[in-house]
């Protein structure tokens, strides 16, 4: 069992914070911006050490986590490379942020920290209560950079999260965080998307994901076990340029402003097809010239 600080009492570090207590792990301290935050995290951490102040950090602690928005993880390291009481030697210092990198630790690497970037692959909605999220974030995984001693640390904090680590070089962590907003925001809005359309053909039944779960859990059921490129199915994998041509003049005339985002996705559509090889490039041709029929685009194509 080590001793664990927690700086930043939202969702991410409750959440994870209360997967380390129920696996064993000691919470010794949460910070937070307000006491407020602090003593409600605390509760749920089971942690009476809460304040709003790094000082209030124990010496004995092992490693601490800072789960604060990315912007204010700076001014947190700077304040925890002032403190004179810690052996930094035994210490570990990582952060949540998806965007940095573990050199955004360097002022506690200085002191002899082993530092890394330790940022959880899962959505912690604030909309929802921690202990509703708390199953979510069982064997996660969790994207990983720093020095070949601290990436070994990250492995065995991640196990006593029940989590996995991906190594994610420095340079490419911003094109990595930008993959989790696709896996994750763009998904949402898709599914955003995908109950207006449901509400504007007006069936009886209101929930339009209990209508839509068996063909949404499917088609990840068969990603899952295939690839996306195996498991495309539907009238641009075959090539049906009149059914899509359907489909853009009913959104033209019923939802026009969506007419961008279906533009957008069909022509990525017709790319995977093509690379599934179930679209030939004729029929490519025909639904590019389609789609920028119906988007006004000026590269429309003609050979």
């Amino acid at each position: 069992m080590h001793n664990i600080a927690i700086v930043g009492a939202g969702k991410v570090g409750t959440v994870l914070g209360r997967v380390l207590v129920e696996n064993g792990e000691k919470i010794v301290c949460v910070v937070s911006r307000t006491m407020k935050s602090a003593k409600v995290a605390g509760k749920f951490l089971r942690c009476k050490n809460v304040s709003d102040s790094l000082t209030a950090i124990p010496s004995s602690t092992d490693l601490i986590y800072i789960t604060t928005p990315h912007e204010a993880i700076e001014d947190v390291v700077r304040g925890l490379a002032w403190f004179g009481d810690i052996d930094f030697r035994r210490l570990s210092v990582c952060h949540a942020s998806g965007m940095l990198t573990a050199r955004a630790l360097a002022p506690v690497a200085e002191r002899g920290a082993t530092v890394f970037s330790f940022h959880p692959l899962q959505t912690f909605p604030r909309d929802f209560r921690p202990k509703d999220i708390v199953p979510t974030a069982r064997g996660i995984y969790y994207a990983v950079d720093g020095t070949p001693k601290a990436v070994k640390t990250a492995r065995q904090f991640a196990r006593k999260l029940e989590g996995k680590v991906i190594v994610v070089k420095p340079e490419m962590r911003a094109f990595y965080h930008a993959a989790c907003v696709v896996g994750s925001n763009h998904l949402t809005t898709v599914m955003s998307i995908l109950e207006s359309m449901f509400k504007r053909f007006g069936p009886s039944e209101k929930d339009f994901f209990k209508v839509f779960q068996p063909i949404l859990i499917s088609t990840l059921r068969n990603v899952k076990l295939s690839s996306p490129q195996a498991a495309l199915t539907g009238p641009v994998a075959r090539g049906g340029v009149e059914t899509v041509a359907g489909h853009f003049a009913s959104i033209k005339k019923l939802a026009p402003e969506l007419l961008p985002y279906f533009g957008t996705l069909t022509l990525e559509t017709a790319k995977l097809a093509e690379r599934k090889g179930s679209l030939t490039k004729e029929r490519a041709l025909a639904l590019r010239n389609l789609v920028h029929s119906f988007t006004k685009s000026d590269s429309k194509e003609t050979r």
